[in-house]
């Protein structure tokens, strides 16, 4: 019973952060930025970011302006129209230190 609970966690760990075999080859910026994405981003937006999430877009591809004003400000660039109405992502000011390894992750994970 013991092994078959650690197999299925790690099954489910695996899942989660796509470090399986199949997965894309990442940087170290990435690799720090998926689980940025993983503790932060998913209860909103999807395990994968090329996926529209629950509430939140896919953010594949996001520019480094827009990734920065919506997770720091909660705004968006001037003149941008958001993929989806209603704003209602708060600012994560804790996130600032990790917006480089974000960025980094949702750029190469980007189709």
């Amino acid at each position: 019973m013991r092994l078959w609970c650690s197999a299925t966690g790690l099954g489910l760990l695996v899942a989660l952060t796509g470090c399986g075999p199949e997965g894309p080859e990442l940087s170290e910026a990435a690799q720090r930025g998926r689980s940025a994405y993983v503790a932060n981003c998913i209860a909103c937006h999807a395990t994968d970011p090329t996926k529209n999430g629950a509430l939140g877009p896919e953010l594949s591809g996001t520019s480094r302006e827009l990734l920065e004003l919506r997770v720091l400000h909660a705004e968006y660039p001037s003149g941008y129209t958001p993929k989806r109405p209603g704003g209602a992502m708060p600012a994560l000011p804790h996130l600032e230190p990790k917006l480089d390894d974000l960025y980094a992750y949702l750029s190469e994970v980007a189709p």
